[in-house]
């Protein structure tokens, strides 16, 4: 006998995150549980404003289409919605025991908050990796403030976001400010320009590595092996079901490129997913999971380590149950 339930959910941020153009005050999305017999499978819906396509109440709509049938005992299609299609194969493959136990919980280290704080961390670590987010300010200032952290941690490693902020003119005045012999421990740049040719040619005339992110998830995309192009970062949330993240990991390595799952600011049940993904598809990568401390509180599953009150399914809304 097949089951269901949907929960809704919105957590609190930290001081509104910024995300492009808008500052975030809240984040929110669904729950998922499915059960069958005696085991259960949860799974997390959450569209991020600013780069999914699809609504939160969209995605509530197309859920419980889609349970309703799966409920009946039908198999549905694959969900059109990258954030529902994600997030029910999640729920599916844990009900299935697909999903494995172990997760990468080690994540590169966001670059936000308290600068003293964050040099602490990182300093703590024998191989500091870190991540910054750039193109919210002048291309020169983010030059400088990379170069000023790079030079302080003379192990650390980079990774850095500028989510297609920058003209081509724009990104080489960046790369200006950045010592040319501090530029090898920039992991990768993803996505510098508005435009892939123009973020090749930047990396062709800095040497600066690049990841691509959004071109990741542009009909049509396929990973190739291009000068300058070490990463393809995944999102999940953003990407679609489990099947498609493992159709591009598979299809990056085939390229020799690296595969980076990173989180869609999701909440403590979906990062931890994320993390069990990671360390099953991509073992050998750290991936970009470092978003909870921007939550005020976690849901259903703690993240290790974490000290933020833990919400139940007992304390939030059920908004659908069959």
């Amino acid at each position: 006998m097949r089951g269901a339930e949907v929960f809704a959910w919105e957590i609190p941020l930290e001081a509104g995150v910024v995300l492009r153009d808008r500052r975030l005050k809240t984040r929110s999305g669904l729950l998922v549980r499915l059960s069958s017999g005696t085991r259960q499978g949860w799974g997390e819906i959450a569209p991020l404003p600013g780069f999914s396509q699809e609504t939160v109440a969209e995605a509530h709509r197309e859920t419980v289409t889609w349970l309703a049938s799966w409920c009946a005992g039908r198999q549905p299609v694959e969900s059109l919605l990258p954030s529902v299609a994600f997030g029910l194969s999640c729920a599916l493959a844990e009900l299935s025991a697909t999903l494995p136990a172990e997760g990468s919980y080690h994540s590169a280290i966001l670059c936000t908050g308290d600068p003293d704080d964050l040099l602490l961390r990182l300093q703590q670590q024998a191989n500091p990796l870190a991540k910054m987010k750039v193109g919210l300010c002048e291309p020169a200032r983010d030059g400088m403030m990379v170069n000023l952290l790079l030079e302080a941690l003379p192990a650390l490693t980079l990774r850095l976001d500028a989510n297609r902020s920058w003209t081509l003119e724009k990104a080489l005045n960046f790369a200006r400010f950045v010592a040319v012999e501090r530029r090898p421990r920039i992991a990768f740049l993803e996505e510098p320009c508005r435009t892939p040719g123009d973020s090749l040619r930047f990396s062709a005339e800095t040497g600066i590595a690049l990841g691509w992110d959004e071109s990741a998830r542009e009909t049509g995309f396929r990973p190739l092996g291009e000068p300058g192009v070490r990463a393809i970062v995944i999102k999940p949330t953003l990407t679609g079901s489990l099947t498609k993240v493992r159709q591009l990991i598979a299809q990056a390595h085939q390229a020799g490129l690296k595969a980076v799952i990173s989180s869609s600011l999701e909440s403590s049940l979906g990062l931890s997913q994320l993390a069990r993904i990671a360390h099953w598809l991509t073992p050998d990568v750290t991936p970009g999971l470092d978003t909870l401390a921007m939550m005020q509180h976690q849901l259903m599953r703690s993240w290790p380590d974490c000290t933020l009150p833990v919400f139940a399914p007992g304390q939030l809304e059920c908004v659908w149950r069959q």
